[in-house]
C-alpha cells in the first residue's frame, strides 16, 4: 500500500517494526528533537506512537511519510514525506533526520522526492513547511527546495510557526 522511491543515495519505502530502535534513539536525541514535538527527546513509546501514527495517516489519506534508508548500506536514516493530519494548514513535505546524518544532502534528497509524488501523483497545486522559529537546517532545507517564507501562524497552539510554500508551477518549472 506504501510506493517504494528510490532517489540517488536513498530508498523511501514504508516504516516497519524493525525500524523502531533506529527510529527511537532518533527520537530520543536532544538536539534532533529541539524543534519538533514538545521540543524535547522523547521516549521509546512516543517514538512507537509516532510511526503508528505516520502508517495510519497513508491508510486514512492515501499518502505520508516514508523511512528513508541509505541505499549504500541499508541503513535507516530518518524519515521524510507528505503530512497533512485533520486541522493541519496545508498539506505539508517535512524531514526528520538522525543527527549523524545530518549536513550530507539527504533531507532536501528525500523532500525532492516527496515534492514530485505530491505534484505528479496525488495532484496537489501548493505544498507547505511547517518550521519553528530558530530551525535555520529546515530553513536552507525548504528554500534549497525552492519554497519561500509565506506567513507566519500559530500551529495547533503549539505557538507561531513558519510557513514556507511553493506552488505546482515553481516546482515544474525548476524541475525542467
Amino acid at each position: 500500500m506504501i510506493p517504494e522511491i528510490s532517489t540517488e543515495r536513498l530508498r523511501l519505502r514504508g516504516l516497519v517494526a524493525s525500524d523502531l530502535d533506529a527510529y527511537a534513539a532518533m527520537y530520543a536525541d536532544a538536539e534532533v528533537m529541539r524543534f519538533l514535538e514538545d521540543g524535547r527527546p522523547q521516549p521509546r513509546s512516543a517514538a512507537w506512537r509516532s510511526m503508528a501514527g505516520h502508517l495510519g495517516h497513508w491508510a486514512l489519506r492515501g499518502f505520508g511519510q516514508w523511512a528513508l534508508v541509505e541505499s549504500a548500506t541499508g541503513e535507516f536514516v530518518g524519515r521524510a514525506g507528505l503530512w497533512s493530519p485533520e486541522g493541519w494548514p496545508g498539506l505539508e513535505v517535512g524531514w526528520v533526520l538522525a543527527r549523524p546524518h545530518w549536513g550530507r544532502g539527504l533531507a532536501r534528497e528525500a523532500a525532492g522526492a516527496a515534492l514530485t509524488y505530491a505534484f505528479e501523483v496525488i495532484g496537489a497545486e501548493r505544498v507547505i513547511s511547517v518550521i519553528a522559529p530558530g530551525n535555520d537546517r529546515s530553513v536552507r532545507v525548504a528554500e534549497g527546495l525552492g519554497e519561500r517564507y509565506d506567513r507566519t501562524i500559530d500551529v495547533l497552539d503549539r505557538g507561531p510557526h513558519q510557513i514556507y510554500a511553493i506552488e505546482r508551477a515553481s516546482w515544474v518549472a525548476r524541475s525542467q
